[in-house]
């Protein structure tokens, strides 16, 4: 205890050196992929309709295989990163995603491409979980939260970027190329991470105390933060750790559905709700592109907040702040108050996926059930979120397209309360 007390302490003070600068470049570089490969789907999908390669259930089996596998993947990567290490876990899952990305390049037929495009999400859905936490589990306590809301800020790059790419790459090249390309990437992506180290966190937790001390040493060559400059609290005894697992997971459950649901549900409609208020569908398409700018801009607030505020000061209000928007959204006319008031919105949303999603959810557990915490919490709302179009068309087809925002406001309410109520402040404290 005494051995695992002091290296743990060694690595919550260490400043950042060459190492964590390589760990932290490595992770972001993954999140980028992430990110960017939820649109180049999106992009692909519309290719494969107009060339009638898919047709229109194919079409449909193909986005929920995307969704299932990163249902699955997220839960097998809390199993794996939890008992067997999370270097395995984290190599294993880049190389299923890059490798039957690049095979689904060849497919000849669409069943066979649902097929490589369920594999290939299944790794996929593995790196939000490992990414956050990993960079949670290297990075100081003092400026934990500003690194784990950079790697945020970083991953909201992958969209625009995947989307230039389709742009410029389908119409000239094919769907083919975009799946070489991202299957590519993260095959070169997985030979860097070849040296990748593994988390002295998890280490200590298996008492292999000599391996976690010679990357806690390397870890330490710029010296070590002040102890003075934040709180040394550390949850002891089975009791609490118990306690934290169980409310954890209820909080992380909520928080990341509530999310997920409401940026997903409102990023995936706003050119259809748009075109119900009258706006011609070109006009739409510009309007969500401006939007979408909200989404660095969030991403970098909640990034830099984060640290100075406190978790729960920026998460609770950012969720209320989400609930008003969206009434206040529902009742616009102008072309004006539309493009502003969903700007804001959006930054909202990723006030909250910077803050809540990259630092919040992996604090709230110790390292032996880290992984599977964020997995399961990540995995719930993936699942959630292949439900979600079908209530949402259904509910624009038979009511009003303002009932998205009702939605939208309820679930962020019920969040802020579960967050207020029942959330832990991680603000710089060392979780064992």
């Amino acid at each position: 205890m005494e051995s695992s007390f002091k290296l743990q302490n060694r690595l919550d003070s260490a400043k950042e050196t060459p190492l964590f600068y390589k760990v932290f470049g490595l992770i972001a570089g993954g999140m980028i992929l992430d990110a960017g490969d939820v649109y180049m789907a999106s992009a692909v999908n519309t290719d494969l309709l107009s060339t009638k390669f898919a047709t229109m259930l194919q079409s449909s089996m193909f986005l929920s295989a995307g969704f299932l596998g990163l249902f699955v993947g997220s839960i097998a990567a809390g199993i794996i990163g939890d008992f067997y290490g999370r270097k395995k876990a984290y190599q294993i899952n880049l190389l299923l995603f890059g490798l039957f990305t690049l095979i689904g390049g060849f497919m000849p037929t669409m069943p066979l491409l649902i097929i490589t495009r369920f594999i290939a999400a299944c790794g996929l859905g593995a790196e939000i979980v490992t990414g956050y936490a990993l960079v949670n589990e290297f990075a100081p306590v003092k400026t934990r939260g500003r690194w784990c809301g950079a790697c945020a800020v970083i991953a909201n790059m992958g969209a625009p970027l995947a989307l230039l790419a389709a742009t410029l790459m389908i119409p000239n090249l094919g769907w083919r190329s975009m799946f070489f390309l991202i299957g590519a990437l993260a095959l070169l992506l997985w030979v860097l991470r070849r040296h990748f180290p593994e988390s002295p966190r998890w280490l200590i937790t298996q008492k292999r105390f000599t391996e976690a001390e010679k990357i806690i040493t390397e870890l330490e060559a710029n010296g070590s933060y002040d102890a003075a400059d934040f709180e040394l609290t550390q949850a002891d005894g089975q009791n609490v750790v118990t306690e934290r697992k169980s409310r954890g997971l209820f909080v992380a459950i909520v928080t990341v559905s509530a999310i997920m649901l409401a940026q997903y549900t409102f990023t995936s409609w706003v050119p259809t709700l748009l075109v119900k208020k009258g706006i011609n569908v070109v006009h739409s398409l510009s309007f969500s592109t401006i939007m979408m700018i909200g989404a660095p801009v969030g991403a970098l607030i909640g990034a830099l907040l984060i640290d100075h505020l406190g978790r729960k000061k920026i998460i609770v209000p950012a969720f209320i702040m989400a609930a008003i928007l969206g009434l206040i959204y529902a009742q616009q006319t102008t072309n004006a108050g539309v493009l502003i008031v969903g700007f804001l919105l959006t930054m909202m949303f990723y006030v909250l996926m910077g803050s809540a999603v990259g630092v919040y959810i992996s604090e709230l557990f110790t390292t032996s059930f880290r992984f599977r915490g964020a997995g399961i919490a990540n995995g719930v709302a993936k699942l959630l979120t292949v439900l979600t179009p079908y209530l949402a068309a259904w509910a624009i087809s038979n009511f009003s397209a303002n009932l998205i925002f009702y939605f939208i406001a309820i679930l962020t309410l019920i969040a802020a309360i579960v967050v207020g109520l029942f959330g832990p402040e991680t603000k710089q404290k060392i979780i064992g």
